[in-house]
């Protein structure tokens, strides 16, 4: 079965931004993936410290960016008085930090343990650095903009499916917006199983004999954007409903091989059954068994 439900505009205009959205999120991640390979090399310490030792609790933060850039090596760092790194770390910081004395010994110790470069890398690499900090602050001020307007389109929609799907633990505006877009309407589906084979998450078999695989592959047919807003979906919703957790974890413990991404997509699988009773049936969610079609 491959026929695409039938869509109003709203529905269409509503999708139009949430595939955009996820669209920026996707450069978001990738330009801040490409950026830390850069900042690796300028300033390797910087990347590879734990969690518990790094100076920044946010690597795109203004401070961090501004540690970043204003200076062109660590040497500039490593060498500046204390007093001096102290008083450039509070002001950026808008003096927000509980201790800067520690953090500023934290980013000279950092800035001495790092690798040294040649000095003609030093200037490129802040360039590159630089512009990827503009990048990724035009990506989330752009993020807040389709969100608004994600919000506007919605409040043209029934409430009634999105109030459905917030009620469910775990679950945001952005992904029930993402799956009601790509939803449209629950009406153009008779089951869940429909909705899951239009998601594509049904499995091809791999089997002979008596013999049944692990590892059946998941199809690639169906609609990728709502596969992924709904796998994305179901990992939150396992880490805030106990009945979702106990099932992840039993499909997680039943193979030995790609564990997490198998019980992820069939938590999905299990998640489907349940946002098809609450649509069909115009339902919040509870802790009651929630009736289903």
């Amino acid at each position: 079965m491959t026929t695409a439900p039938w869509r109003g505009s709203q529905f269409l205009a509503l999708q139009r931004l949430t595939r955009h959205r996820l669209h920026i999120a996707g450069s978001l991640t990738r330009e801040k993936t490409y950026m830390l390979s850069n900042i690796f090399l300028k300033f390797s310490e910087f990347s590879m410290l734990d969690e518990d030792k790094q100076p920044f609790s946010n690597h795109y933060g203004a401070t961090a960016s501004s540690v970043l850039t204003d200076f062109l090596s660590t040497e500039d760092i490593a060498t500046m008085p204390m007093e001096a790194l102290i008083d450039h770390i509070c002001k950026k910081g808008k003096n927000r930090f509980v201790d800067p004395n520690h953090t500023a010994s934290l980013l000279q110790q950092a800035a001495r343990n790092s690798y040294r470069l040649d000095k003609c890398l030093y200037e490129p690499l802040t360039i590159s650095i630089a512009s990827s900090f503009n990048l990724i602050s035009a990506y989330e001020s752009e993020m807040k903009a389709i969100n608004k307007a994600i919000e506007k389109t919605l409040k043209g929609l029934d409430p009634n499916a999105y109030q459905s799907l917030l009620s469910i633990p775990g679950i945001g505006p952005v992904y029930a917006a993402g799956i009601i877009a790509e939803i449209g309407s629950i009406d153009a589906f008779n089951s869940h199983s429909a909705l899951a084979k239009y998601a594509g998450l049904v499995w091809r078999e791999n089997q002979s004999g008596n013999f049944n695989a692990d590892d059946t592959m998941l199809s690639k047919a169906g609609n990728s954007y709502l596969r992924y807003y709904l796998i994305e979906a179901a990992s939150h919703v396992k880490n805030h409903v106990p009945e979702y957790a106990a099932f992840y974890q039993k499909k997680y413990d039943e193979v030995k091989t790609h564990q997490h991404k198998r019980a992820l997509a069939l938590t999905a699988r299990k998640f489907i059954q349940l946002i098809f009773g609450l649509l069909a049936n115009h339902q919040l969610y509870s802790t009651c068994r929630v009736s289903q079609i």
